[in-house]
């Protein structure tokens, strides 16, 4: 029999702004059937640790450079997510690359943001200010964000979310950057969490169908 809540860990590397929306969304109750059990940091003494411990949710520390590679650092983060009982991976902002062990540990069970529609500006070194500077010299219209589930390709996984936001004359990377976390990722990361909880997320090839509900209650439409 499955539980009934999920146990959420998220992943971080630096300042913890997307670990700040969704523990702002938890509060407000719209992580339905899900609670953020643990947050893991890549390094020691990362804002986004503070923000945990402020909201009491656990927080751990499994440093990239404790490990002599990725693949023992994954192998030793894998472990430690069993540990903890965790049934759902969000990589909000980990700047670290994780090789295959993780997907086979937690197949379609990894979410991550990042702050392009895919599938442009993804990929290979397109991470944090890099993908709003490419943005703005391919002299798009719009960009956004997507949450997507996690695959052994780098932002190649099944998307579960998209949310376009403008991008105006003036802009800066910086500001594009911000204007793209307050109105898309801020939004559809929460969101996407919540649908993985509730069940309602089905992968089909490249496709993630979001099942209805199973009630109309108010809970249950959020």
């Amino acid at each position: 029999m499955s539980k009934v809540v999920k146990r959420i860990a998220v992943l971080v590397s630096g300042g913890g702004t997307n670990l700040q929306a969704l523990i702002d969304a938890q509060r407000r109750g719209e992580i339905i059937n899900g609670e953020i059990a643990a947050v893991i940091a890549s390094k020691p003494g990362v804002y986004a640790l503070e923000r945990a411990k402020r909201a009491k949710i656990p927080g751990y520390v499994v440093a990239r450079k404790d490990f002599p590679d990725s693949r023992a650092m994954t192998v030793a983060l894998v472990d430690k997510l069993k540990s903890l009982d965790i049934d759902l991976v969000v990589l909000a902002g980990f700047m670290v690359i994780l090789t295959k062990e993780m997907v086979q540990a937690y197949p379609n069970a990894i979410l991550n943001v990042h702050p392009a529609l895919i599938p442009s500006f993804c990929g290979e070194g397109y991470y944090g200010l890099h993908v709003h500077e490419k943005a703005l010299e391919y002299g798009v219209k719009l960009s956004g964000a997507t949450v997507h589930f996690v695959s052994e390709e780098c932002d190649g996984g099944p998307i579960v979310l998209q949310k376009a936001v403008a991008v105006e004359e003036n802009d800066t990377p910086e500001t594009l950057q911000r204007r793209i976390m307050e109105q898309a990722e801020w939004v559809i990361l929460p969101r996407a969490v919540s649908l993985f909880c509730q069940g309602r997320l089905k992968v089909e090839g490249r496709t993630v169908r979001i099942l209805k509900p199973l009630n109309l209650s108010k809970e249950c439409l959020q």
